[in-house]
């Protein structure tokens, strides 16, 4: 992904988001379903933006992501495997310094807002922007994928 010759996750992934989006739209539109109780995961702004950046760093260093690295372990690669000890390093050192981190990691509390609240919108104008934007990513990607083909060795 990282290097353009397979944008595949990031289809599965547009494709997931937008599954669920027009699911709870509808759902909600026919009064399946109570948006206002569904729970949604506080926002840490500060916290959530430099853990991202870890992560992606790990993701784009080791070229996995923790689910692809235990399914590369299985089939014996031995990268993936090392990726998989790097997981539980990281966690044993961000448990172990916790208490330090603590007043950053709970620091810079937004609430749970969603995107059609922060941009003033209906839920519908939102759901058809980023399905927009995602068909967008999809010419981008499949662009990339032409680009940057993968080198047969």
């Amino acid at each position: 992904m990282f290097y353009g010759y397979d944008t595949v996750v990031l289809k599965v992934f547009f494709t997931g988001a937008i599954t669920a989006m027009l699911g709870l739209l509808f759902m909600s539109l026919f009064n399946w379903i109570d948006l206002d109780m569904v729970y949604i995961n506080p926002t840490y702004l500060w916290s959530t933006i430099i853990g991202g950046i870890i992560m992606g760093a790990g993701f784009i260093t080791g070229g996995f992501c923790p689910g692809t690295s235990f399914t590369g372990a299985v089939i014996g690669k031995i990268d993936a495997m090392f990726f998989i000890a790097g997981i539980f390093l990281g966690v044993v050192i961000f448990g172990e310094a916790y208490p330090l981190l603590e007043g950053f990691y709970n620091g810079s509390y937004r609430g749970t807002p969603t995107l059609p609240q922060a941009l003033g919108l209906k839920d519908g104008v939102v759901v058809f922007g980023i399905i927009i934007v995602a068909l967008g990513m999809f010419w981008v990607g499949e662009w990339a994928e032409k680009k940057f083909p993968q080198k047969e060795y």
